[in-house]
C-alpha cells in the first residue's frame, strides 16, 4: 500500500508479490486461500502486474509461483471452493509427495534429523529412543505427515514424549530449578506444539483450539522459535 492509503498507513509498504518480483513466491496451504484473494491472484498470474492500495499506478511483476496444498486440487471433490481456473493457471509442473504412511522407511531418518535440529535449538543432547518410541515411529500412520513428526521429535528431545505425552521425571527435575516465568514460557511453547501436532499443522484449527487471535498465535510462534 501507499502512504495515506488508510488510517495508520504512515509510509509505503511493498507487498509480498511485488517484493518477490524477480524471484519466487511460495504459497502454502493454497486450498485455504479466501475467494477474494483467489481472484486477485488469478489477475496477477494472467496480467503479471499489481496495483497497490492507495494508487492507480500499475506495476509489472515478474515472478515464479510455487504453491503447496494438502489436498488434490485436481479432484473436484477435494477442490471445494478453490477456483478451477486458478488451479489450471498454477498447474504447470506438479510434484506429488507421498504421505509418510506410504514411505515408512523414511520415518526414522526424518525423526533423527528433526531430533538433532531440536537438540541444537534447545541446547539439549539427543536422548536414546526407547523401544516404545521406536515402535511408535514404525506403527503410527502420521496423518499430520512431516509436521507431526517434527513436533513429535521436539517433544521427545524435551522429555515430553514417552509415546503418551506426559513429562518425564528428568524434565520435571530440570524445570523445578527454573524461574517461574521461564517455566511458564516453556509450558506455553509445549502446549502450542502439542496443539499443532494434534491438528496436523492446520493453523485455523489450532487457533480455534487455543482460543487466541491469529496475530497472537504467530507472535508466539516467532517468540518460541516454533516451525510449523
Amino acid at each position: 500500500h501507499e502512504a495515506g492509503a488508510f488510517t495508520g498507513a504512515q509510509k509505503r509498504r511493498v507487498g509480498r508479490i511485488e517484493h518477490s518480483s524477480g524471484g519466487t513466491l511460495f504459497l502454502d496451504e493454497i486450498e485455504s486461500m479466501p475467494a477474494a484473494t483467489q481472484v486477485q491472484m488469478l489477475r496477477v498470474l494472467e496480467m503479471r502486474e499489481v496495483t497497490p492500495l492507495g494508487t492507480n499506478e500499475i506495476r509489472p511483476v515478474d515472478l515464479r509461483v510455487v504453491a503447496a496444498a494438502k489436498v488434490d486440487l485436481g479432484d473436484p471433490a477435494q477442490r471445494g471452493a478453490f477456483r478451477e481456473d486458478l488451479y489450471y493457471r498454477l498447474n504447470v509442473v506438479t510434484l506429488s509427495i507421498p504421505p509418510l504412511r506410504e514411505r515408512r522407511d523414511d520415518v526414522p531418518l526424518l525423526f533423527g534429523y528433526f531430533a538433532e535440529r531440536a537438540a541444537s535449538r534447545f541446547h539439549r543432547p539427543v536422548p536414546a529412543a526407547p523401544a516404545a518410541v521406536q515402535r511408535h515411529l514404525r506403527e503410527h500412520d502420521w496423518p499430520g505427515n512431516v509436521r507431526e513428526l517434527a513436533h513429535f521429535a521436539e517433544r521427545f528431545v524435551l522429555g515430553l514424549e514417552e509415546t503418551g505425552g506426559s513429562p518425564s521425571p528428568q524434565l520435571a527435575d530440570s524445570d523445578a530449578s527454573m524461574p517461574l516465568p521461564e517455566r511458564l514460557e516453556r509450558y506455553e511453547a509445549d502446549i502450542i506444539r502439542e496443539t499443532l501436532g494434534r491438528n496436523d499443522g492446520d493453523v485455523r484449527r489450532t487457533i480455534e483450539a487455543l482460543g487466541i487471535p491469529r496475530k497472537t498465535f504467530y507472535d508466539k510462534l516467532q517468540r518460541h522459535g516454533i516451525v510449523r
